[in-house]
């Protein structure tokens, strides 16, 4: 049966979220010596390695032959496309807009179980979290489409950020609507990990950025952040926390994620704040608590 957060759920939650705010930045630090989209191609392919040691170790089974390997290549295709336009739009805009907008993903995945599955019906509140997310992501944006001259491709990047944002959702809807749904966790990441690798590297290969690679201390640090601690680690300790927590507890701390990414682009990368932007935010977050609240009812 699972519990109500206590004291080491919520640290532990507090660390994870921190992480994946901290994901972005580490890309964009580590950008003039290799591209974001070839470090998420790699960084998936040395979680790989991680993760197929561990499922050896454990001796867990894996079988393509299962049943479940259309919908682990279409997961896995589907990951691969969310840090494919992560990749490209931290070419053209900050690493604290590009966290606000791939971070609307629950309000896609709520939209879509409300299409899709009759027990996840929206009901006043959620709804009302689905108007204030879409006007801050309208506030927000606003800010690219503003921009100066010299920024004036700011848009694209944001645009790039919200699609990455649907991919994610479609992603978990893909997942919860398929055989997937019933797989360890274990495996669901690895075809999420391994299908992403030959995309990405693949994707990055196309674009000539093999030949700009330089492998600074940067360059390692955020490869080895974003594949062990990352996409390693971090899913591994996610998928305990769901196990042993209740679910619609966990998922309200969603909105401390691009909180931590925002503050970390500020600090680190010296991200301007436009007011239109902030206000965009917190209505996007708003709209995220809010949304969040139909699995807690």
């Amino acid at each position: 049966m699972r519990k109500p957060l206590d004291g080491l759920a919520i640290g532990l939650m507090v660390l994870l979220c921190a992480c994946w705010g901290f994901q972005q930045i580490a890309m964009k630090l580590a950008a003039p010596a290799i591209h974001p989209v070839m470090q998420n191609g790699l960084r998936s392919a040395l979680a790989v390695l991680l993760l197929v040691g561990l499922m050896r170790w454990r001796r867990e089974p894996f079988s393509l032959r299962d049943g479940r390997l259309a919908a682990g290549l279409g997961a896995g295709a589907l990951f691969a496309g969310e840090f494919l336009m992560v990749g490209l739009g931290l070419g053209y805009t900050t690493a604290s807009h590009l966290v606000v907008f791939v971070y609307t993903a629950p309000i896609f995945t709520a939209l879509g179980l409300h299409a899709f599955v009759a027990g996840e019906r929206l009901r006043g509140p959620q709804w009302a979290g689905v108007l204030l997310a879409f006007s801050g992501i309208a506030l927000a944006f606003s800010r690219g489409l503003a921009a100066p001259l010299a920024d004036s491709s700011m848009w694209i990047g944001d645009a790039l950020g919200i699609i990455g944002g649907l991919m994610w959702a479609a992603t978990t809807l893909l997942i919860r609507g398929s055989s997937l749904s019933e797989a360890p966790p274990t495996q669901t990441l690895l075809y999420q990990l391994a299908v992403g690798a030959l995309l990405l590297i693949a994707a990055g290969g196309l674009m000539g950025q093999w030949q700009s690679i330089v492998m600074t201390p940067v360059a390692w640090l955020s490869l080895l952040f974003q594949a062990v601690i990352v996409a390693f680690l971090s899913f591994l300790a996610w998928f305990w926390l769901l196990r042993h927590y209740l679910a619609s507890r966990l998922s309200a701390f969603s909105f401390l994620t691009p909180l931590f990414g925002v503050g970390f682009g500020v600090l680190l990368l010296d991200e301007p704040l436009d007011p239109r932007f902030v206000g965009g935010a917190l209505l996007v977050l708003a709209g995220i608590v809010l949304v969040n609240t139909r699995r807690s009812s």
